[in-house]
């Protein structure tokens, strides 16, 4: 029996195994039955966590115990948003100038935090990195809702795996329209939209020699790299 090069399927590489069927006859090829579940054993469980909420939350910073404002509660676990990086940063700046320039700066909230879906509210409040509303912020006298952000950005620098999953999901139950990840090490950003059941249906990636459009703003492209900190040399 011999091996011949990998069959790639659906992500995985199988090897295709072949044996001679008998003397003077052409071989056959065996292949291996793809293994859909995990043959690992499933980890043990974590311990039990506390799961917080918005007003246990606001009562712990009214009382001066917790500082709240350098925390941000995602499916009720509170996540520090302290320490992000030049990097991060650099690419906030870039890209809040260039949306304030599309969308007026009165339109775009930065760092701010933001309502999501009724269901979520209780034991989630994100911070967005940027966020365009529908209406300017004078007239808002607490926190957006969902219906009214046009866009949400994150800055994943080292967040990209988080901001791909639990925030993606988080955004698309609150069926934000649009949401953008702006990778600064990929050097791309991930577009995502048409948020139904849950998920976001159309992802896609658009590389920093690409243009890209927001859907509440067809006319005005960013180029991407117009979003990206220079590119580290060496």
């Amino acid at each position: 029996m011999k091996q011949t090069p990998p069959l790639i399927r659906r992500g995985f590489a199988f090897p295709i195994y072949t044996e001679s069927v008998g003397s003077g006859q052409s071989e056959r090829e065996i292949m291996p039955v793809a293994i859909l579940e995990s043959p690992f054993p499933a980890p043990p469980p974590s311990p039990p966590r506390k799961v917080w909420t918005r007003s246990e939350c606001e009562r712990l910073r009214d009382a001066g115990v917790l500082n709240y404002d350098d925390l941000e509660l995602i499916e009720g676990e509170l996540i520090d948003t302290v320490g992000k990086g030049h990097l991060h940063s650099f690419a906030l700046l870039l890209l809040r100038d260039w949306l304030a320039g599309v969308f007026g700066l009165s339109f775009v909230w930065q760092e701010i935090p933001v309502d999501v879906a009724p269901a979520d509210n209780s034991i989630n409040e994100p911070e967005p990195d940027l966020a365009v509303t529908s209406r300017p912020f004078t007239e808002y006298t607490g926190k957006p809702s969902a219906s009214d952000l046009r866009l949400v950005v994150e800055i994943a620098h080292t967040s990209l795996a988080f901001d791909r999953t639990v925030k993606a999901r988080l955004y698309a139950r609150a069926e934000i329209a649009e949401y953008w990840i702006v990778d600064v090490a990929g050097r791309q950003i991930l577009v995502h939209r048409d948020p139904r059941e849950g998920l976001y249906r159309s992802i896609a990636a658009y590389r920093e020699d690409e243009t890209i459009a927001s859907l509440a703003a067809p006319d005005s492209a960013l180029a991407v790299r117009q979003a990206l900190p220079p590119a580290v040399k060496g």
